[in-house]
């Protein structure tokens, strides 16, 4: 299988602080399901998955407000109903990592919330298959 990654930056800004003054992980997470959930997304062809499983969470570092994030993602496995990306978060500035999650994975569901078979096996750069539903 062919490497694919996606990087998504983010800017801390006020509101995303906690009583701490330093980004509240709730919000951190926040992203990065939501980041991930848009390229499972445009890497199986429908909106109609769900996130089934994250790895142990461990925050290296903390992030400040005007801290510039990257989060960066990539394509690890595909399964027959399942996709399995990675995450790794760090400071853009100081390149010090914040956040790694080994395994995000997202399984493609029916109506009912049943696991369906996908039908991909590689990745793609665009959101073409969105549009060949």
């Amino acid at each position: 299988m062919t490497e694919y990654r996606q990087i998504v930056r983010k800017w801390v800004k006020p509101e995303d602080l906690n009583q701490h003054g330093a980004l509240f992980g709730g919000r951190l997470l926040q992203w990065v399901d939501e980041e991930a959930a848009i390229l499972a997304v445009a890497q199986l062809g429908t909106t109609s998955l769900v996130t089934r499983y994250i790895s142990e969470i461990n925050f290296s570092a903390r992030a400040d407000r005007g801290d510039l994030l990257e989060l960066d993602f990539r394509v690890q496995a595909f399964g027959r109903t399942s996709l399995t990306l990675t995450c790794r978060v760090e400071n853009a500035v100081t390149g010090q990592e914040i956040l790694t999650l080994d395994r995000i994975v997202f399984v493609a569901v029916d109506d009912n919330g049943q696991a369906v078979p996908h039908g991909r096996t590689e990745a793609t750069a665009g959101t073409e298959r969105l549009r060949q539903r």
